[in-house]
Formats: C-alpha cells, structure tokens, sequence
C-alpha cells in the first residue's frame, strides 16, 4: 500500500495543483490540465537520478510558505465570510451532522478522510529530516496552519455553496491567486518527492530482508545514507503515475483510491504499532490492546466508509497491493526454497575429512571466496564444482552475505570468522553481516579487509589453547566476532602500493603474461577497478609469534598476493514433476521471470567481472 501510495500521491497532488489553472482561465479544458499533469510529473521523475541534494535546501522555505500561505487564507476567509465558523469545533455539531446524514454521513467519512491524508507518511522522509523536527514542525506549525484553512474553507463554503469542486482556489484573494499558485504546484512537487523517497527506502528494506527482488540501489548523497534512488522503480512509479492521471482525469476518483491506500496504511501502522508496544518497548499486553482498540476502531470507520467507493477509482489500490504483494511473496517463497534445497544438500564435514588436506584434487595459488547462503557445512556448489574441475584454490573462504532484521551493523560487530577442518586444510568461513539499512557499497577494501579479520581470527584462535590443539567437529559452527577498526594486535601489516604498474607485478606474479595483460586492460578500461587501493601485506618481524601460526599466516599473504578468485552458484530452480500446479507455476514461471529480469547477485554485491566464476546448477524443489 505504501508503494501504491507512491503512485497515487503524486498523481493526485500535481493534478489538484494545476486544477488551479481553470479558475482564472475558464476556457481552459481538462485535458490540457491533465496534459500539463504529466509533463510534471515526467519531469519529477526523470530528475530523481540526480538526488535531492542539490535542492534539498529549498524544501523547508517552500513548504513553510505554503504553509503561512494556507494559514493566512484560512484566517482571511474566517474574518471575511464567517466568524462564527469556530463553533463547529464543538463535538455537538458532529452528533447533529450524523444524525441528519444517517448512512450518507457514514458515506462521507470517505472524502472527510483525505484532509488526514499525509500524516501516515508523515517521517518518510527521515532521509532528509530527523523524527524531531517533524513532530515539532507539526505541533508548532503544521496542525494549525492546516485547522485554520479548514475552517477557512469551511467559512467560505457556508456563503458559496456551490464552489465545492474548486473550493480552496475560489476561496483565495485575486491579487495574491498567482503567487499562491506558484507556491501550490512547488508544494505537491516537494510533497510528492517525500512520498517517491519512502517508497525508495521501503523497497530497499525489503530487498535486504530478502522479500523483493533484487534492484539497482543508488545512494545519490555521500554524507547522508537515506538518500537513494532505484531506477526499476521510478521508472514503474512514473508509468503508474501518467496512467493514473490519464486514465481518471478528475481529482475525486483519483481521491478515492489515494483514501483507501492512506487508510490502510494507517490500519496496518497501527497494527504493527502495538506489537512494537509489546515486543519492543516490553509494555503490559494490555496497553497495546487498549492503544489498539481505540486507535484502530477509528482507523477501521474511516476504511470502511471509502470502501464503499472501490467502484469509483478505489480499486486502484487494491490492484497495486495485489500485484507487489504477489511479487514479493513468489520471490519470498522462492528464495526460501532454494535456500531449503541448499541446507538439505550441503556436505558433511566427515565427508571432507576424510579426503585430506588436499581434498583430493590440486591446490592452486591465490584465495577462492565461496559465496554460499549456508552459515554451517559445505554447499553442494563447492562440490559441484571440484567434480568436474578437480582444481581449487589453495585458501578457501565460506562467504556468507547476511541482511539481518536491524537496521544497522556496527563496523566491529560486522564480521564473523570460524574455520572448517583442522588448519592444514587452509579452509575458513566468514559471516558478512549487514542491517536492512546499511549501505552495501563497494567500498574497495574488502578483499583487505577479509584477509584482515582472517589473520585476526589466527591469532585469537592462537591465544586459545584449548582451541588450537586439535579439531573436533562438534566445534564446527563456532565463530568469532573481529574487530576491523581496533589497530590494536594487528597481526598483518598493510603498505599502499605506488602505481598500477607495480600493483600488477607485484600482485600477479604467478599469473602468465597473457592473463595479467588481460587484468590491465580491465582495469584500465573499469573507473571502479582502477580506484581499487592496492596494499601488500607483510608479516612483522616477531621471534615470539608461533612457528605454526606464522607458517598460516604466510600461507595467506602469498595466497592473496596470488589473486582472489570469487565463486559463485548461477542457479536453476524448477519444480519437482510431483508438485502442483500452483506450485509449479509459482516456482517455473512467476519466480523465473523474477530472477531473469532482475539484477544478478554478482551486481548487487559489486564483485568484479573479471574475478567471478560462476557455477551452473538445477534446483530441484
């Protein structure tokens, strides 16, 4: 419903703005006005690649005049065509109003509900703002600017009874129509940017979470992390926009959706509201019931008086909801399986024991990084790959990328490192953990920063004897947390290399010519590949560091100086032949086309093109 809010708002509040325009010129038809509605909204959507950075700072001044705008009118309207309009702030007024009404007053609650809507995106855009300085912006200017245009409106409707359609722009002063005009269509743009923004910021925290499929993530601010833009859907967002707009036309059926999405926002928000009271806040049962009852009562009026208008342009959002959320249950569910099928079909480790050190193939010189979903045992692609390529890399590292349900990771709580086997096989797994609101950049140093926490691991594991002395495993799953910003111990020492030149003969060696002729013209032609830091590790000249751990130690310098090669399972999931239909259509249609036309993983976790083997293999599930 928040993305299908995307849709609706902006739609809605540009075309209410440039309604504006068939006040002052009446020849005016409505699809000019329409017309006009979508070359803005084009334009709001073809310029969020850029960021809002840039203009960020107009937002506040253009959003507090608008506000004294409304305000100002509102108390005009007040004085000019009814003082007395204050009264119908008595509870009295409402009681008489239904009484009068019976059903058809229930019905308006409907259209009452939209001079609600925008409080349930009200911290949207923390992006830009802090949770703060929006409740004191509304307490202090918001709700009263916005009570006195109601009453305004309200006044002046009590002497104009027929200027419902067009209230707010009848109502204005002629001498100030224009400029206020001018701060209307500034305002819906600003207002529709925040709404675009949290819908940015909610598929993000889905695809971390695992529930969307995976999209282009561009972090348009170097210094504040909210700012984002996702190309997929803001192209979705401006097609869905320009055919709402086209295919109503008209305000009040664009209205009528845009109620029932701001309502069952609220709804749900409510909901999820008291397990947070619950869970989170450890509060008695009974005050989430309480906060629940009273708050969701209300909610629930309102909804179901605008879903008496689904057939008036309110199945607009049912449909988008409909749609997004079938998406992200078919990418939830197949991604689930897959995950399932991999567990089931990972490796024993007495299975790996019993091959040796060697793994009964040859150990090649440099680090193979394993991207696996699996944080215990060895997954099927490893041995996927060594049957029919009995080669692998003389270090090998159990990558596992993690999305976990916080929204963020502090750099030292970041990494988790354990080993596989005894020591002499050289195979360790490493646990990358990341909240759903962390940036997951290419920050050009995580090859260092990996080989880092391995040979801090080393050491720790060195310290601890009881560890150290042999390998049982029953300790298979045991990991340890690395700090990578305590300078402190370092067991490695790093020194930036000079040039590009340098870095390829000194890193590459054991590469032939042909092969690190290949890697410098990749990085020559890649901008990200050439801004890589190049270090070379060295080992400190201590005596007192064990011989045995020294020996591992070196074994993983010369490995990464070799090369870091990272290997990763292009999978096919299909449905057994003994599921159902649904399951199947599920699993081989809906779920294929997803994972086709989305963005690899490679992409989303920026590894280089040139370092990526990529292993084929059918799931069966």
């Amino acid at each position: 419903m928040v993305i299908g809010d995307g849709v609706l708002t902006p739609a809605i509040s540009v075309l209410s703005s440039m309604s504006g325009l068939q006040v002052r010129a009446t020849g005016l038809q409505e699809r000019s006005v329409v017309l006009l509605s979508c070359i803005v909204l084009v334009g709001l959507f073809s310029l969020q690649h850029r960021g809002t950075q840039k203009v960020a700072f107009m937002f506040a001044p253009i959003v507090i005049i608008w506000l004294f705008c409304i305000g100002g009118i509102g108390l005009y309207n007040i004085v000019h065509w009814n003082p007395n309009i204050y009264q119908a702030i008595s509870p009295y007024y409402i009681v008489k109003f239904f009484r009068t009404t019976g059903t058809d007053g229930w019905i308006a609650l409907g259209g009452i509900l939209l001079s609600m809507t925008g409080s349930e995106a009200m911290f949207a855009d923390l992006g830009h703002f802090t949770s703060a300085s929006v409740r004191l912006a509304f307490i202090t200017i918001i709700y009263p600017c916005l009570i006195l245009q109601y009453m305004g409106q309200a006044a002046f409707l009590s002497k104009n009874m027929f200027h419902t359609r067009t209230s707010f722009y009848d109502s204005i002063p002629g001498p100030v129509f224009w400029p206020v005009f001018v701060v209307a269509t500034l305002a819906a743009v600003v207002g529709s940017q925040a709404v675009i923004s949290a819908t940015f910021s909610i598929v993000k925290q889905c695809h971390a979470l695992g529930c969307f499929p995976r999209v282009k993530i561009v972090h348009t601010s170097r210094w504040i992390h909210g700012q984002i833009y996702i190309p997929e859907i803001n192209w979705i967002l401006m097609v869905l926009c320009v055919a709402v707009t086209v295919a109503f036309g008209d305000t009040t059926l664009i209205g009528n959706a845009y109620g029932i999405a701001c309502m069952t926002v609220m709804l749900v928000t409510t909901f999820l509201m008291s397990f947070i009271v619950i869970f989170v806040w450890q509060k008695n049962i009974i005050f989430a019931l309480l906060f629940l009852l009273f708050f969701g009562s209300i909610e629930t009026v309102y909804l179901s008086s605008s879903l008496m208008k689904v057939h008036q342009g309110g199945w607009v959002p049912l449909v988008l909801a409909f749609i997004f959320m079938s998406v992200m249950f078919v990418w939830h569910y197949g991604t689930k399986k897959k995950y399932q099928f991999d567990l089931q079909n990972k490796v024993s480790m007495r299975s790996i024991l019993s091959l040796g050190p060697n793994l009964g193939i040859v150990r090649v010189p440099g680090i193979g990084l394993i991207y696996t979903e699996l944080v215990t045992g060895v997954p099927a692609v490893f041995t996927h790959f060594v049957t029919n390529l009995p080669a692998f890399h003389e270090v090998l590292v159990f990558l596992c990328v993690k999305s976990v349900p916080v929204p963020y990771v502090q750099p030292d709580e970041r990494y988790l490192v354990g080993r596989i086997g005894p020591k002499a096989y050289r195979m360790y797994r490493c646990i990358v953990r990341y909240g759903y609101k962390d940036v997951q950049r290419d920050d050009e140093n995580f090859e260092n920063m990996l080989v880092m926490s391995i040979a801090r691991f080393i050491m720790m594991e060195a310290e601890d004897v009881s560890s150290s002395a042999s390998y049982d495993i029953a300790n298979e799953g045991r990991m340890a947390v690395i700090r990578t910003t305590d300078d402190a111990g370092t067991p490695l020492g790093m020194r930036d290399l000079g040039g590009l030149a340098e870095s390829i003969s000194t890193t590459r060696s054991s590469k032939s010519e042909s092969l690190r002729s290949l890697q410098s013209s990749y990085e020559q032609e890649s901008p990200s590949a050439g801004r890589r830091r190049r270090v070379r590790f060295e080992l400190p000249n201590e005596d007192a560091m064990d011989q045995q751990v020294k020996d591992e130690l070196l074994a993983l310098v010369e490995a990464k100086h070799a090369g870091v090669a990272y290997i990763m399972g292009h999978s096919y999931i299909k449905a057994r032949r003994s599921s159902n239909f649904v399951k199947k259509f599920a699993i081989d249609v809906a779920y294929s086309f997803l994972r086709k036309n989305c963005r690899g993983p490679s992409v989303s976790l920026h590894i280089p093109h040139i370092s990526l083997i990529e292993v084929g293999m059918i799931y069966y599930v």
